[in-house]
């Protein structure tokens, strides 16, 4: 395969590897530069195609040939941003589930670096008192600086874990990435912890939100 790009040129370009999220879940994609010698190709978006991850963006200089080895610079303000983002989300999540019930469901989420958005079915709307305990439920989760656990797991084995979540009609891969908030490790969960399927970025510990 031959291809050779020039300043200006829009594209997305394809490594043999990569630290970049490809936009999934929510959770949207990264940015960041790709750098070698002379070139400096600007990457405004990062998606999943198949196996492959696209560096969406345009070479600000330079050339840029397929063979390139390059340097691929992630815009990690932007990332920890989004990261305290989804993390808080999950928070969220499960702090609903404690007010409302098990009857509230995720329909949707949007996860970038300024805000997200957590969309959930519930019977009814929510009162400001129920939105008061919802938001008490969260900080005190925040404060109390728990670890974020992250592991796989074979997919009936992780369903089986105490007060997991998933998105209703997601299909999931297995073994399945589960992340959990507050125990040590998947089999400490307990019913009262934040534990969801999800293949997205999250920090380390609850206080980084």
């Amino acid at each position: 395969t031959e291809g050779t790009l020039s300043a200006d040129d829009k594209a997305a370009v394809i490594l043999d590897q990569t630290a970049f999220y490809g936009e999934s879940g929510g959770q949207v994609g990264d940015a960041g530069e790709l750098l070698c010698e002379n070139m400096r190709f600007v990457v405004s978006d990062t998606k999943p195609a198949g196996s492959c991850v696209l560096h969406v963006g345009a070479l600000a200089s330079g050339t840029l040939h397929v063979g390139a080895r390059v340097s691929a610079l992630l815009d990690t303000t932007r990332r920890t941003a989004i990261v305290r983002n989804h993390s808080a989300t999950h928070l969220l999540n499960w702090a609903l589930r404690q007010v409302l019930g098990d009857g509230v469901n995720q329909a949707g989420s949007v996860v970038d670096s300024e805000r997200f958005r957590f969309d959930f079915t519930n019977s009814k709307a929510v009162t400001a008192g129920e939105l008061a305990e919802v938001e008490r439920l969260v900080n005190g989760k925040i404060l109390a600086d728990l670890p974020i656990t992250i592991d796989f797991r074979p997919l009936d084995d992780a369903k089986k874990i105490p007060g997991v979540r998933a998105v209703f009609g997601e299909k999931y891969p297995d073994p399945v990435r589960v992340v959990a908030m507050g125990p040590a490790t998947l089999d400490a969960a307990q019913p009262a912890d934040a534990v969801e399927f999800c293949g997205g970025v999250h920090l380390a510990r609850t206080s980084q939100i």
